[in-house]
């Protein structure tokens, strides 16, 4: 079973992160690519430019954005391949930029993850 964690891309990386992916679209502002301490960029999966400027990181939004992304996850041709890579890991650090620890798109792909696990919910 792979440990999911969600960690501010502005954290230092630590030994237990695992596998470090950045979800986000956009690269965060103020980091290097040399110091981002990245094994992947998974762009690709990350929400659709209209669901991210919609949300806006609004909490109040935040129930619309997870299902809206969820069903955008379900047609992306790269999510099942995404999912089996990370399903192949012990650990993966799922990497976000938004200040909203509780209210983005990395909370909402851990939760994804997490139901596509042997036993998930």
């Amino acid at each position: 079973m792979t440990e999911i964690k969600i960690k501010r891309i502005y954290s230092p990386s630590s030994p237990g992160d695992g596998r470090r992916i950045l979800v986000d679209r956009l690269w965060p502002r103020g980091i290097k690519k040399a110091d981002a301490a990245l094994d992947q960029w998974a762009r690709d999966i990350a929400p659709s430019t209209e669901l991210r400027k919609w949300f806006s990181h609004y909490a109040a939004r935040f129930d619309t954005f997870a299902e809206r992304y969820a069903a955008e996850l379900a047609g992306n041709p790269a999510w099942p391949e995404f999912l089996s890579d990370v399903l192949a890991c012990d650990t993966v650090t799922l990497l976000y930029s938004a200040r909203d620890e509780q209210h983005n798109n990395a909370a909402v792909l851990a939760k994804m993850i997490e139901k596509e696990q042997p036993g998930g919910k």
